[in-house]
This record gives structure tokens, sequence and C-alpha cells, in this order.
């Protein structure tokens, strides 16, 4: 596979994209909706739920709904409270690194090439589930929904990433793996590649405009090059 992009910076989405974290959230999911009096529901609907924070997360489960989130009626606080509690508990004991993700961070980082992560997941949840995964010394800027004003598919936390690197947009490559890491990417004029397992809020992930949907971020890592320098 010969190189087709030039990059000098990578960002990555993190759940679906890095990190199967499905089995974490679903847990701390039904555990909410066991303190507010509901009952549990499948994994899979925890699956096509997540993409758009942990507000939104807690509003499509409580409704069992995707179309809730386009209501900017904010979800109970108790409910939130609730989530982020038992989430914390959740946070990594079940999750797992996707395949070739190790590998392909290890080829980057041979490459020199520096990397960060862009997520709407909440900030205090991101550094301890890099740590029990194995992958926080790869990162060199962590983006959570937190930190900033706007969330993707925003291109902001994008934007403010490649600030932190030193690097323009259109030189850094995004890798996510739903419509709001498409949307931002491109909003932001960054390259994006899509991989085709993650979580993409019940949608095709062949029907986003991407730059390339590829297997696995360790084949991204042969599809790209840096900068020859002199």
């Amino acid at each position: 596979m010969s190189p087709v992009l030039t990059v000098r910076a990578v960002l990555f989405d993190l759940d679906g994209t890095l990190i199967d974290t499905i089995p974490d959230l679903h847990a701390a999911a039904c555990a909410m909706l066991a303190d507010l009096g509901r009952p549990p529901l499948p994994l899979e609907s925890i699956r096509a739920y997540v993409g758009r924070g942990i507000a939104n997360l807690v509003k499509r489960v409580l409704a069992n709904s995707l179309s809730v989130a386009e209501d900017p009626t904010p979800p109970p606080p108790e409910a939130v409270a609730s989530f982020r509690r038992h989430y914390a508990r959740e946070n990594g004991r079940n999750a797992r690194a996707y395949p070739g993700v190790i590998e392909g961070l290890a080829a980057f980082r041979a490459m020199g090439v520096p990397m960060g992560v862009v997520t709407n997941k909440g900030d205090a949840f991101i550094a301890p589930l890099l740590e029990q995964t194995g992958l926080a010394s790869y990162f060199d800027v962590l983006v959570g929904g937190d930190l900033l004003p706007r969330v993707k598919p925003d291109p902001m936390p994008l934007v403010w990433a490649c600030g932190r690197l030193g690097v323009v947009p259109g030189d850094t490559l995004f890798v996510g793996d739903s419509i709001n890491d498409a949307l931002a990417a491109r909003a932001a004029g960054c390259p994006v590649f899509l991989l085709p397992y993650g979580y993409n809020e019940d949608k095709d992930v062949q029907e986003l405009d991407c730059d390339a949907i590829v297997e696995s971020i360790r084949d991204i890592a042969d599809m790209v090059k840096t900068p020859v320098t002199h």
C-alpha cells in the first residue's frame, strides 16, 4: 500500500475509533436507569446512542430514541450525575483497544508524527481510559467534550488541537468512525479517514463524505507519509 497523504500530525476520535467502550457505557447507562427505577436497555441500543457526548447519551437512553438529541432541552441533572458516577467506576473495566490500534500508533510514533485525541467524551474520563488500555503515552494533546464551548461536529475542537500541536488543519489527518467526525473534519479543513467498525448513530459509514474508509489504524499508518525536510 503506497502512501497517499502527506501529514504533519494525526488526530483521533476515541470511542469507536481507538477503543471499544460500549460494554462500559452500557453498564453505566443501565445502572443509571436502575437508579431512576427504569428497566435496562440492550447493549446494541447504547451502541447507536453514542457519539455526541454524555448529555446527549443520557437524553437518548432516557427516551430510548436517537432523534431526541436534536431537542435542545438538557437532560435531568440527577440523571447526568448518576451516569457520570457509575461511568467513573466502569470506565476502562471492559474497554479494549481495537485490533491494529497499538501497532498503528507505534508506527506513527516511529515516523515522528505528533498525535492527539479529539473526542466528545467527558474530559475526566479520557486519561484514565487511555491509561487502562495502554494508549496514554502516544498522545501529545487530549481534547474532550468539556474543554471548549463547542463539540464535534463543530470544527472548534479539531482546530484547537491543531493549534496545540503547532500544525495547520490542512496538514493534519483526522481519524474517526462517525458522521460527527466527518463533519467536524470537513469544517476544520482536515483530511479525514473513517473506520467501518465504530459507532455511527445507526448510519452506514459508506454514506459519509471522507477521503478514505480504512479497515484499521495499522493500515492508515501505511497510507501516510511525513513531509521531506532539508
